[in-house]
């Protein structure tokens, strides 16, 4: 398994499409809820994204903007349009108010006037540590140019937005899914940029196989000699390889992956106890899992979950 099948498989959409309309200046949509990441793209027109405390991104036919909260953001006509704000945010997609359809409060003539603006935006909440790692590996906006992987998502999605047919959220939430990852990644490979570095670790053809290994079997007895023989070169060559490429070496990778996975299963698994999270994520002994854990995160197991326990509570 890749290090980034991992890190995204905790990001989908769940009936977030926020709305598809045609708008017609002038007009300024304010995403209040501020998720962890927010996919905009417009079929048809163009606008302007307006991130809060950044600089504002246009926004033409087929490209995308990625959005990462907490901040919120306003999709514009223009910069220092007239409009007034107007607030978008959950209420957008339920089905009480029109689906994923929803025209509430939008500048929506239902036509293709001049300026016109066909929007689809999606917002992904980002649940757990693992998933937490790809975050931040984002800057606050990232944005794609058409041209690549994701355009012919783009056509599926206007075409399943220009109907009203049973299972569509499902569709539009797949859409986006698969447009979210087309965009991720060609944004990793673009030309002069800088990819996080388990992004360029995984093409290495000795250290992408390591890193492929510890992500399959985290709990296994992972020695670097072992992962050498795995990986057919010797014990010092995959160890400075390794170390070069991502960072850290390869064992203290491996610590670090198995507290981020031992975290999420302490929040998720509510009546799992903590020997059983250590044995899941290969330690045999709780005290020895309880030290690594704290050394890693800063607190004990137990801590850790009353603490991320306190915070959920608070935030429903």
């Amino acid at each position: 398994m890749a290090v980034f099948d991992d890190l995204i498989r905790g990001v989908r959409a769940q009936g977030s499409l926020f709305g598809s309309s045609t708008l017609t200046p002038p007009w300024a949509l304010h995403f209040v809820d501020g998720p962890p990441l927010t996919l905009c793209t417009v079929l048809g027109g163009s606008g302007w994204i307006v991130p809060e405390h950044c600089s504002p991104e246009p926004l033409r036919a087929y490209e995308t903007v990625v959005v990462r909260g907490p901040g919120t953001f306003t999709f514009v006509d223009e910069v220092g349009t007239r409009a007034e704000p107007v607030a978008c945010g959950e209420h957008c997609a339920t089905p009480e108010q029109g689906g994923t359809r929803h025209r509430l409060g939008w500048n929506d003539c239902g036509d293709d006037g001049d300026g016109a603006a066909t929007l689809i935006v999606g917002a992904y909440p980002v649940r757990g540590e693992i998933s937490r790692r790809l975050l931040d590996a984002l800057p606050v906006v990232l944005r794609v140019d058409p041209g690549d992987t994701g355009d012919p998502v783009l056509d599926h999605l206007a075409a399943e937005v220009a109907t009203d047919t049973p299972g569509q959220q499902v569709v539009l939430d797949r859409l986006l899914d698969w447009l979210l990852v087309c965009t991720l990644r060609t944004w990793f490979d673009r030309p002069g940029g800088e990819p996080p570095a388990w992004w360029a670790a995984q093409r290495d053809p000795v250290v992408g196989e390591a890193l492929r290994l510890l992500h399959a079997d985290p709990a296994a007895p992972w020695t670097v000699s072992a992962l050498a023989d795995r990986t057919g070169v010797s014990r010092s060559t995959l160890a400075k390889r390794f170390a070069d490429l991502v960072g850290e070496p390869p064992l203290t990778y491996l610590t670090h992956w198995r507290m981020t996975l031992a975290a999420d299963l302490l929040v998720e698994q509510e009546a799992t106890t903590v020997a059983e999270v250590a044995r899941a994520v290969g330690y045999s002994d709780p005290f020895g899992f309880s030290a690594a854990f704290k050394r890693v995160r800063g607190v004990n197991p137990s801590g850790f979950r009353s603490t991320s326990a306190r915070r959920m509570t608070a935030q429903r």
